[in-house]
């Protein structure tokens, strides 16, 4: 039966995968393509290990084959079945490409599917991305696109030539489902760090595949919400070249509220609008909860009082006064932590200016590089 041990080309075509892994593995971190399938679910993966590790693997196959009894072979194999005849390019796998993943195949080989499956597994293709990711950081020319809190920086990688991605660039922050701030939490759920690594070393295997001269990230801390950026990353970071988005305090204000407020409640406020405004408002006072400390008493409580204010008007149908607590975030919390850090900083921008400004000079520094 087939097997697949080009791992470049699996995660440059993104092919349908089908992971056979129980759902609580899958749960946590997968390829970004996988469909969980699973041979066997939590508490039939558990009892057949036990009984490997008492009985060795034979008693633990035979376990695993009384398990899964004739009704659930069946209904696992329709499912198969199914994902196969939808995605015929596709491939399965499983932890190391060892009996789980074989016994798939079988099955569906037993209906005549050959369905391929991915040599070494999930391990090998997650040893794999991060050897990849840690050589592409280590070895890559990157340039950062720095600047303060609100200045679009994600906007001006993703939007800023008539709505197309500057080449070269990739959105750590869409990878990770966050805007990067306190207040950057998405109305969806982040990935898992390993789900976050996966995706992220996909996306710079990409990358070196397009040979652009250099990689072009936003400026991003340790963390992004809750995902860690790789350490060979947080290295590369120090050494290399950097840009500073400016603007405005009045348009940083605005894009802010435009991306916080109107984005985040549009995303809430699909199904039911008032449990949508709740859990919005609910968020805005938490993100405030978590930089109490960094705040200081007194100011968070100012804080607080104006932001609960703007909801309450937001509520009537005035959603312009959270831009009070906005522009005394930036100018009294988030503006002063960027100048500390700025002058920490051992190296100069290499280049500073306007959104359209910054989207030329990199398109400039991708082309003379060639």
């Amino acid at each position: 039966m087939t097997e697949i041990d080009d791992l470049q080309t699996l995660c440059l075509s993104d092919i349908p995968l089908i992971d056979t892994r129980s759902p609580s593995e899958f749960a946590k971190g997968s390829l970004p393509s996988a469909t969980n399938l699973p041979l066997m679910n939590d508490e039939e993966r558990a009892a057949v290990g036990i009984c490997y590790q008492r009985r060795g693997q034979d008693a633990a196959v035979q376990l695993g084959h009384e398990l899964v009894t004739a009704s659930k072979k069946a209904e696992r194999v329709a499912l198969w079945k199914g994902f196969a005849e939808r995605n015929p390019q596709g491939a399965l796998f499983c932890f190391r490409g060892g009996l789980r993943s074989s016994i798939t195949q079988q099955w569906l080989s037993e209906i005549g599917i050959d369905y391929p499956r991915i040599r070494g597994g999930y391990k090998a293709v997650r040893r794999w991305l991060i050897s990849q990711s840690d050589d592409i950081f280590e070895s890559s020319r990157i340039i950062l696109l720095g600047g303060r809190t609100g200045v679009a920086k994600t906007r001006a990688l993703n939007e800023s030539r008539d709505g197309e991605a500057v080449p070269g660039s990739l959105d750590l922050e869409g990878l990770a489902n966050h805007r990067g701030s306190a207040f950057g939490k998405r109305t969806s759920e982040q990935p898992t760090q390993i789900g976050f690594e996966l995706a992220l070393g996909i996306a710079l295997v990409k990358h070196r595949s397009q040979n652009q001269p250099h990689l072009i990230l936003e400026d991003e801390g340790r963390l992004i919400g809750r995902c860690a950026l790789p350490l060979s990353l947080q290295v590369a970071r120090h050494h290399a070249d950097w840009v500073r988005l400016e603007a405005s305090l009045d348009d940083r204000i605005q894009h802010s509220y435009e991306n916080y407020i109107l984005s985040n409640l549009r995303e809430l406020n699909v199904n039911d609008s008032e449990n949508g405004f709740s859990a919005f408002s609910a968020g805005l006072l938490d993100a405030l909860t978590r930089i109490q400390k960094r705040l200081g008493g007194q100011r968070y409580q100012a804080l607080k009082a104006i932001m609960t204010d703007a909801i309450e008007c937001h509520r009537q149908g005035d959603p312009e006064q959270h831009k009070h607590w906005i522009a005394s975030l930036l100018t009294d919390y988030y503006d002063p932590m960027y100048d500390y850090q700025m002058e920490k900083r051992n190296r100069p921008p290499v280049f500073a200016g306007s959104e359209s400004a910054v989207a030329d000079y990199l398109l400039a520094r991708q082309q003379q590089w060639r």
